[in-house]
């Protein structure tokens, strides 16, 4: 006659019971994260970030854009008295001589319409552009520089009427060792300038001269130095620092 259960045999059957499951499921949980990291990272990637990982960050950017990067939304501006000194930080696309009575821009307009060759004299034609604004770089630091140029719109108006209907712009260097996408919400802010001037000076070679871009809505990756080129696209263009990983809106 077989001895009858104790009062705690069933409780303890089934609590090994529950604990042989649950080690299952954890081990087949890892497997599978395993596995599915493993196929993540064995995806075709840009700058370093699997396909996947960036078609997320890429609509996850296009979802705030409009909102961050619009007429209402304006980066603080400054009084005269707290202007400071910039640093020259990053030579990319400077280190060829240059002769800046010699320079010119290039502007390939929108959908076939004719290019130009602009020379500095001919964007001061348009109405003059001066504020002073936070220069954020990604790095960490910031500084408050005074800016004058043209605002990128008028300059878009005077010279490529119609390409404000693309959806990005690509700015090079005269060298092309550098260049920057910008999506065209950002190029039209109010505040997006073709900046020739710093801090009540003309720009020194070391911080973009004779023109570089000033866009305070976006990191100091974005506001390329010494513009050669500028061209209008549907699609978005090349970015330095977006084949390098980094978000390619880059928006503050």
């Amino acid at each position: 006659m077989s001895n009858p259960k104790s009062p705690l045999s069933t409780p303890e059957q089934e609590l090994a019971q529950r604990t042989r499951r649950g080690f299952l499921g954890l081990g087949v949980g890892a497997a599978a994260a395993v596995g599915g990291w493993q196929w993540l990272w064995s995806q075709p990637q840009m700058g370093g970030v699997p396909m996947p990982l960036r078609r997320v960050l890429d609509a996850n950017a296009r979802l705030t854009q409009g909102a961050l990067f619009g007429d209402q939304h304006l980066a603080p501006e400054f009084p005269p008295e707290r202007i400071q000194q910039i640093r020259a930080n990053g030579d990319f696309g400077l280190e060829a001589p240059l002769d800046p009575e010699s320079w010119r821009l290039a502007v390939t307009p929108y959908r076939g319409a004719a290019p130009a060759q602009l020379t500095l004299a001919d964007l001061k034609k348009l109405n003059k552009l001066d504020y002073t604004a936070e220069f954020k770089c990604i790095e960490g630091w910031s500084s408050i520089v005074r800016w004058g140029g043209v605002r990128f719109r008028d300059f878009v108006s005077m010279y490529a009427p119609g390409a404000e209907r693309a959806a990005f712009v690509s700015l090079e260097t005269p060298d092309k060792e550098y260049f920057v996408g910008v999506d065209m919400a950002s190029m039209l802010h109010p505040q997006t300038m073709l900046c020739f001037e710093k801090n009540g000076q003309p720009l020194e070679l070391a911080h973009g001269a004779p023109l570089r871009l000033v866009i305070p809505v976006k990191y100091g990756i974005k506001n390329i130095k010494r513009i050669g080129a500028i061209t209008f696209s549907d699609q978005p263009p090349l970015d330095y620092w977006a084949e390098e990983g980094y978000d390619y809106y880059a928006g503050l």
